[in-house]
């Protein structure tokens, strides 16, 4: 069994690199004794996983092969950003539906900001782009354990209007010229192609 603050890493998704455990909490699922566990990853927040499913590496610190089940009971989340650090203020379906914080971070700079942004375009609400995207935002194996399907495409619906006014906002901060402009959108996914297009007719 994993406990708070053993480090970890998702053997599938290396580039989150060494995470931090802010809670485990035992559940029962399918009949069988499981753990679902709030992760701090450097470079995405916080993701929450089953242990049956996710595929994690204990590193630095040592995971005991047992633990007290109300030690995962009385922990608390950590108030952190990332999708699950702030289940405790707000919804479920709020949190599902938050940008990534490397899109909104106001220290991290501009162009970074906005070429982080346009690559989320990548998703779509079509077969496995959505649930692609709820692996993403969430950090679930199986994002369709917890949501259905028709959940997620209301859920990526919303998602991607707040997309689409996050970008228009950073493309009016940055002041692109058109020829940057022209230039970004040679390399964009062609979603936020059609974003842009429509964002800069605005403006």
């Amino acid at each position: 069994m994993l406990k708070q603050a053993d480090k970890v890493q998702h053997a599938e998704r290396p580039e989150w690199g060494v995470g931090t455990i802010q809670k485990c909490e035992t559940i029962t699922r399918e009949g069988q004794r499981d753990q679902r566990i709030w992760i701090k990853f450097p470079s995405v927040g916080i993701k929450t996983v089953l242990a049956s499913a996710a595929k994690l590496q204990c590193v630095e610190q040592s995971c005991p092969e047992d633990a007290d089940d109300e030690s995962f009971a009385t922990l608390e989340v950590s108030h952190d950003t990332g999708w699950l650090g702030e289940i405790s203020k707000k919804k479920p379906e709020d949190a599902i539906t938050s940008l990534p914080e490397q899109a909104t971070d106001p220290f991290t700079p501009i162009k970074q900001r906005l070429e982080f942004s346009i690559k989320l375009y990548r998703f779509d609400s079509s077969g496995g782009s959505l649930i692609d995207w709820a692996v993403a935002q969430t950090g679930l194996e199986d994002p369709l354990s917890r949501f259905n399907r028709h959940q997620l495409e209301e859920y990526f619906s919303r998602w991607s209007f707040e997309l689409d006014k996050h970008l228009q906002k950073l493309m009016q901060e940055s002041r692109m010229s058109a020829a940057d402009i022209t230039k970004l959108v040679s390399r964009t996914p062609p979603r936020a192609v059609q974003a842009m297009r429509k964002i800069n007719g605005q403006r």
